[in-house]
């Protein structure tokens, strides 16, 4: 039977140039990573604006999937036209 290798806690990095050296030194198999969630970072600036009038059902189902996704409905109404039109 094995058993799971002890890991340590992630270290709290304040600013880019410790997480920068930390990830440039450290083996992070020694690390408990379980605790990260992935995250999109969006460096296009956004100069353009959408409006659009929907049925009330199909905004409350995308409010509730953006919620269980943890993010805005209308990043999440962006992140399915930007997976869409790839």
């Amino acid at each position: 039977m094995k058993t799971k290798a002890k890991t340590q806690p992630m270290p709290s990095l304040k600013t880019d140039a410790q997480a920068e050296q930390f990830v440039a030194k450290a083996d992070l198999s020694q690390y408990d990573l379980s605790g990260f969630k992935a995250t999109r970072f969006e460096f296009e600036p956004k100069a353009a604006a959408l409006n659009m009038r929907l049925p009330q059902k199909l905004l409350d189902a995308l409010k509730l999937k953006a919620q269980a996704q943890g993010m805005p409905y209308t990043r999440y109404v962006r992140l399915l036209l930007e997976n869409d039109v790839a």
